[in-house]
C-alpha cells in the first residue's frame, strides 16, 4: 500500500475525530493548519516570486514566466491539500465537463457570494484547468507577496473610480481599459483561465433589493469586462465556461473555509456558446461604440443569468 495514502488517511482520521468529539478544538486545529500553511507558503515563495517577476518584467523571458506559474500552482495545490485533508465531513458536489484541459484557454464567468468563491474555483481547477487569473482591485498590489504575484502573473488589476469621478475625468475609465487590455495581451499564446465575476460585487440581500434585481439568487450581470476580454482574447479562446456556486447553509466568511464550517457546497460548470453574430460584433469593437451590439450582449447575458438562477434553485433543492 502506498505510504503517502496511509499517511493521509491517518491525517484525515485525526481531523475527523477532533471535529466529532471536540468540535471547538477541531475547528481551531483546522484553522491553525490552514493559516499556517498559507503563511509558510507566502514566506517561502515570496523571494522567488519577486526575483522571477522582476526577471519577467525586465527581460520578458518565457522561462521566468513558466517558473512563476509553477511556483503559484504549488502554492495553490498546498492550500488545496489542506482542504482535502484538514476539513472533514464535506458534502461538496462538483460537476465539471469531462474534457477540460490544463493546456487550453478559457474565460470563466461566475456568480459571486463570498471571498471563498475564488478559493473554490482554484480548488476545482487543480489538474483540470490552467492557472486561474481574475479581475481584481489594484489596491491589492500592496499586500505583501500576494499583491505582487497578481501583477507578475498578469492578473487584470482595476482601479475603482466613482461614476462622478469618471464623468469629470473620462481618462480614468480609459486607464482601466488599457490595464485590462495589457493583461489580456500577456495571456496570449499560453494556457489560461480568466475568471470574471459578472455581478461586479458580492451578492447580498441589500444590494439585491437596491438593484431591484429580477433574479432570485443573483445581482444583475455587467457586460463590460467580459466584452473586453472577448475582444482581446476571442480568437485564442477554446471555451467560455459558466461556473455556478451555491452554499446551502448561507454565504460563508473566509475564515469559515479554514475552520471546516463549509460542510455543504455545490459547484456546476457548463460551457457557454456565444452567438456568432455577437462574437463578430465584439471582435470588431462594436461593444464600445454600437448600441445594437450592447443590446445583443445584454440579451445574451440575461438568458444565461435566467438559466443560472434556475440552476441555483435546483442545486439548492438537491441538498434538502
Amino acid at each position: 500500500m502506498d505510504i503517502y495514502y496511509v499517511f493521509y488517511k491517518k491525517i484525515d482520521s485525526l481531523y475527523e475525530k477532533l471535529h466529532d468529539k471536540l468540535p471547538a478544538v477541531g475547528k481551531t486545529a483546522s484553522f491553525l493548519t490552514g493559516t499556517s500553511v498559507l503563511t509558510a507558503n507566502s514566506a517561502m515563495v515570496g523571494l522567488p516570486i519577486w526575483t522571477l517577476g522582476a526577471a519577467k518584467v525586465l527581460t520578458g523571458a518565457k522561462a521566468a514566466d513558466d517558473a512563476l506559474i509553477a511556483i503559484t500552482k504549488y502554492w495553490i495545490n498546498s492550500n488545496n491539500a489542506v482542504i482535502d485533508h484538514a476539513l472533514p465531513h464535506k458534502d461538496w458536489r462538483i460537476n465539471l465537463p469531462d474534457d477540460l484541459s490544463e493546456d487550453k484557454q478559457y474565460l470563466l464567468v461566475s456568480n459571486h457570494q463570498s471571498w471563498v468563491d475564488t478559493s473554490i474555483v482554484q480548488y476545482i481547477s487543480q489538474d483540470t484547468l490552467p492557472l486561474t487569473r481574475f479581475f481584481t482591485k489594484f489596491n491589492l498590489i500592496y499586500i505583501p507577496v500576494i499583491g505582487q504575484a497578481f501583477y507578475f502573473l498578469d492578473f487584470p488589476m482595476m482601479k475603482r473610480f466613482s461614476a462622478k469621478a469618471m464623468a469629470k475625468n473620462p481618462e480614468l475609465k480609459k486607464q482601466n481599459l488599457l490595464e485590462a487590455k495589457r493583461a489580456c495581451r500577456q495571456l496570449k499564446d499560453k494556457p489560461f483561465a480568466l475568471l470574471n465575476y459578472l455581478e461586479g460585487t458580492r451578492f447580498t440581500k441589500e444590494k439585491h433589493d437596491q438593484q431591484k434585481s429580477p433574479y432570485q439568487h443573483l445581482l444583475k450581470p455587467r457586460a463590460g469586462g467580459l466584452s473586453l476580454a472577448i475582444n482581446a482574447l476571442g480568437t485564442e479562446l477554446d471555451s467560455i465556461l459558466d461556473v455556478t456556486i451555491v452554499y446551502p447553509d448561507g454565504a460563508p466568511d473566509y475564515d469559515d473555509l479554514w475552520k471546516g464550517n463549509i460542510r455543504r457546497l455545490g459547484v456546476d460548470v457548463t460551457r457557454l456558446k456565444i452567438p456568432d453574430e455577437l462574437f463578430a460584433a465584439i471582435m470588431d469593437g462594436g461593444y464600445d461604440r454600437d448600441e445594437t451590439t450592447k443590446k445583443m450582449m445584454f440579451d445574451w447575458l440575461e438568458d444565461i443569468w435566467q438559466q443560472k438562477d434556475a440552476r441555483m434553485t435546483k442545486m439548492l433543492s438537491e441538498f434538502e
